[in-house]
This record gives C-alpha cells, sequence and structure tokens, in this order.
C-alpha cells in the first residue's frame, strides 16, 4: 500500500511512441497554442482599449477569452514537454496543479457562457431596464462569483485526494486527472466519489438550468415581437450558442470516456476525444466572436490591415 504522500511521480500511460512523427505533434501543438494565444490577446486588447466596447456584453467576452488563454495554458506547455519527453512522468504538485487549473477552467466557461445568457436575455426581453439592471457593479460580481465559485469547487478535490492511499501511481490519459488519481487509491474513495457527483452535477446543472431558462423567455419574446427583435436576438445569440454546443459537445465525451470503459476505442481516438474541449474551445471562442460581432470584426480590421 503506498501512500499518497510518497507518490512523487505519476506516469501518463496513454501516451505511444511514434518514433519521430512526435517533432510532427510537436509542431502542431505549438502552432496550435501560439494561435490560441494570438486570437484570445488580440480580442482582450481589443477590447480594453477601444471605449465603445466597454459594454456588459464585451466585458463578459473578456473574462471568457482570459479564461481560455487561462485554460489553454494549463494545458499546451504541460502536452510540449510530455511529447519530446522520453518517460512521460509529472510530478505529484505539478499533476495536482494541472487538475485543479483544468477543472476550474471548465467551470469558468460554463458559468461565463451562462452569466452571458443571462446577460441576453435582459438586452432582449427587458431593453428598457438593461442599464439599471446590469450595473458595473453587477458585472464585476458576476465575473468573480465564476471565477472564485470555481477555484472553490476545484480545490475541494484535490484536498480529498491528497490524503489518498495509492496503489499505483499510472494515469491513462496524456494530461492529469482527478477521477484518474482516485481510480488508482487502494482504499476507500466513498467521499471522493459522493463529492465528484455532487461538484460536477452543481457545476454543470445550475448554469445549464439559466441558461435554458433565459433561452425559453429569449424564444418566446423572438416569437411575439417584431421582425427587429428577432434580427437582434439570432445576432446577438448565435455565437453564444454556437460556443456553448462546442464546449458542451467536447465536454460530454470527456466525461463519457472518463466513466466509461473505452478500451475498444483506439487510444488515438480517445486521446482526441479528451483533449477536444481543452484544445478546441479556447481557439473556437475567439473566432466565433470575432468574426460574428460586428463591432469587434472591424476594429480588428483597422489593427491588422491598416
Amino acid at each position: 500500500m503506498i501512500n499518497s504522500t510518497q507518490v512523487l511521480y505519476f506516469t501518463l500511460g496513454a501516451y505511444v511512441d511514434y518514433g519521430v512523427l512526435k517533432y510532427l505533434f510537436f509542431l502542431i501543438l505549438m502552432f496550435a497554442y501560439v494561435l490560441i494565444l494570438s486570437a484570445n490577446i488580440l480580442l482582450i486588447v481589443v477590447i480594453c482599449v477601444n471605449r465603445s466596447l466597454h459594454e456588459p456584453m464585451y466585458f463578459f467576452l473578456c473574462s471568457l477569452f482570459v479564461n481560455e488563454l487561462y485554460g489553454s495554458t494549463g494545458l499546451f506547455p504541460f502536452l510540449l514537454v510530455q511529447v519530446l519527453s522520453h518517460s512521460q512522468t509529472v510530478s505529484s504538485p505539478l499533476c495536482f496543479l494541472q487538475v485543479f487549473s483544468l477543472f476550474s477552467y471548465a467551470t469558468v466557461e460554463l458559468y461565463n457562457l451562462a452569466i452571458m445568457s443571462y446577460d441576453r436575455y435582459l438586452a432582449i426581453c427587458h431593453p428598457l431596464q438593461y442599464n439599471t439592471r446590469m450595473t458595473p457593479h453587477r458585472i464585476a460580481v458576476l465575473i468573480a462569483f465564476a471565477w472564485l465559485y470555481a477555484s472553490l469547487l476545484g480545490a475541494i478535490p484535490i484536498f480529498l485526494s491528497v490524503s489518498l492511499q495509492l496503489c499505483g501511481d499510472v494515469i491513462n490519459k496524456v494530461y492529469c486527472d482527478n477521477y484518474s488519481i482516485v481510480k488508482l487509491a487502494c482504499g476507500d474513495t466513498s467521499l471522493n466519489n459522493i463529492y465528484g457527483l455532487i461538484g460536477t452535477f452543481y457545476a454543470i446543472s445550475c448554469p445549464l438550468t439559466l441558461i435554458l431558462y433565459t433561452y425559453m423567455r429569449i424564444l418566446r419574446v423572438c416569437f411575439s415581437g417584431s421582425k427587429q427583435t428577432r434580427q437582434k436576438a439570432v445576432s446577438t445569440c448565435t455565437p453564444h450558442l454556437a460556443t456553448l454546443l462546442n464546449f458542451c459537445f467536447g465536454s460530454f465525451f470527456e466525461i463519457l470516456q472518463s466513466r466509461f470503459n473505452m478500451k475498444g476505442v483506439p487510444i488515438i481516438v480517445r486521446i482526441l476525444l479528451s483533449l477536444y474541449f481543452l484544445t478546441c474551445q479556447p481557439l473556437f471562442s475567439p473566432i466565433v466572436y470575432g468574426l460574428n460581432i460586428t463591432n469587434i470584426r472591424n476594429i480588428c480590421k483597422k489593427l491588422l490591415f491598416t
């Protein structure tokens, strides 16, 4: 029986030795990371330096883009090192740090999207009261809540997992995952499992309930409103819905393969599915919002082509 304090390193068992192809994978990952950094930083700068974009919707977008930088930085440097490494080992503190950063990233992402749906609900369903309801103080409180609540939800499972007695040190993924660490325990993990279910339920159900409620109200107003109202709803909600669906799609596959036995699926497919919401979402969001929101698109054109 190995105590968790004695496990100095975890071995990531999902890596496959592809020989010289690993340098190609390294270049692809490096290109994707640079692209994510460039796109998100560009839009953050555009929002911050242009006073015409200092509105609630853009502040929430800025929080979303900062979170994309946070999540991708919690993954890509780690992947780049591991792809070129010969041993694929990671120290225990670094492993738990990555678990925290990736879990909190996913939680902040979903809560940010929920807050943005609430913002669109107020703008479309209560336009005359929008400025009095969406005050600077409320904006700050909503953004702070998303980040602090996600940090709390991410810290508790780390605290529970650190004290576990482990009978192994091999994580069958390409990055550190809390559930994979819990499965290495040789003692009682009922508390970890109960919190995992409750924490996942609250992290997912609360924001999704708010999103469903706000979109039901938005659809109701669209069906009973004017053509102009419907056009406004479509133009402002389309990028949000596209981002939400992309994130849910990736998260679903990650939860599916973490909780169920997928040994019959080729390992390269499992790796791609587990990385989808961590790699595609940080690139997808700035592209969708940058192309669909006219104000951002026009300002980006001026910055890049003048």
